[in-house]
């Protein structure tokens, strides 16, 4: 058993793990850090290797900045020799944390994902005529650091990965509570959080009998045949996370509602026979093909790029019937028929 203890941190930061991490980490990474980690790719990987293996390693501070769409929003980009770690790292113990995952669970999972989330609530949309909504009060803000390093205990044995897993967790999210949150942005993060409401998963669909269920991070959508069956069961998860998972619902969110008038979930309304953009989702889209078609005008390599984001904005845009809409948008360009599929 110790010697199995061993391997998995030896692997972890093995010089081959170390530099495939640092692979990943740099797919659309920018800064200077960034470069300068690549040019001495195999020299920072090796003096990296010998701080994780003296237990001399400590993450950097986060460079923060705030988005607003669709949003307001606090983003810690951490430094770029962290971001290899938290691949490694996840690399891991992804298997670990992904151990009795619920199948209607849709974040940071393979196979799973935004429109395979939305897809699944709307085959629940078609199926019963009432939806309760939750979502979770400042949700990476808040988390308990505490609870999830006890959960994290019952999953990760070796006492090397804990370490190093609560290094991250107990950095903690600037701005957040001492002994609260984990920062939005970092990988580990959205891993760990994931995990952290698996409990709820688990609460909801196996604790209660609910089969009607989806979550996407801590957007929560459960199904049923009445408005009183809904009721009761937003009031027995209100209680788990106040009392479990020491978090809050969104009391203004929490609402249960028949599925004709549009379900709202992940920026899209789910209706009985049809998925549609959301108001502020329509307006972003096209506000992003106007920056788009500005930056065709312009001509060179840049439009290059834009044509290739336009058709793949266009595309993703038919997950939410809006033919008429992409009518409206390229009429002057006659992009809009091009492999219509009628939505």
């Amino acid at each position: 058993m110790a010697m199995a203890e061993s391997q998995r941190f030896d692997r972890l930061t093995s010089f081959a793990s170390l530099l495939r991490a640092a692979s990943l980490a740099a797919r659309g990474a920018r800064g200077s850090d960034a470069l300068r980690f690549l040019i001495e790719r195999e020299a920072q990987v090796l003096a990296l290797q010998d701080d994780l293996r003296r237990g001399a390693y400590r993450p950097a501070a986060y460079r923060t900045f705030t988005i607003s769409d669709p949003k307001p929003r606090t983003i810690s980009a951490a430094a770029f020799r962290d971001r290899v770690v938290h691949h490694a790292l996840c690399a891991e113990i992804e298997a670990d944390l992904e151990r009795g995952a619920s199948h209607a669970s849709f974040a940071c999972r393979k196979g799973k994902g935004t429109l395979a989330a939305v897809w699944f609530a709307a085959g629940l949309a078609r199926q019963h005529p009432f939806a309760l909504k939750l979502d979770v009060e400042h949700f990476f803000e808040t988390l308990s650091h505490d609870v999830l390093l006890a959960m994290l205990r019952a999953r990760l044995r070796e006492p090397a990965l804990l370490a190093l897993a609560e290094v991250f967790v107990r950095a903690g999210a600037p701005g957040s509570e001492p002994g609260r949150g984990v920062p939005i942005g970092n990988l580990t993060s959205q891993h760990f959080a994931n995990f952290y409401l698996g409990a709820l998963d688990r609460f909801v669909t196996r604790g209660r009998g609910v089969r009607a269920y989806v979550r996407y991070m801590d957007d929560v959508l459960v199904f049923a045949p009445s408005k009183d069956a809904l009721w009761a069961h937003a009031a027995a998860i209100d209680a788990f996370t106040r009392d479990r998972l020491a978090l809050r619902l969104k009391a203004r969110v929490t609402q249960v509602l028949p599925v004709t008038e549009g379900v709202p979930f992940l920026g899209f309304r789910l209706f009985p026979a049809v998925v549609r953009l959301d108001g502020a989702r329509r307006r972003r889209l096209v506000r992003r093909v106007r920056a788009l078609e500005r930056e065709l005008t312009r001509g060179g390599e840049s439009a290059t790029s834009a044509l290739a984001s336009l058709q793949s904005l266009v595309a993703w845009s038919r997950w939410g019937h809006t033919r008429g809409l992409r009518r409206s948008l390229f009429a002057r360009s006659g992009a809009a028929g091009r492999g219509d599929d009628g939505r």
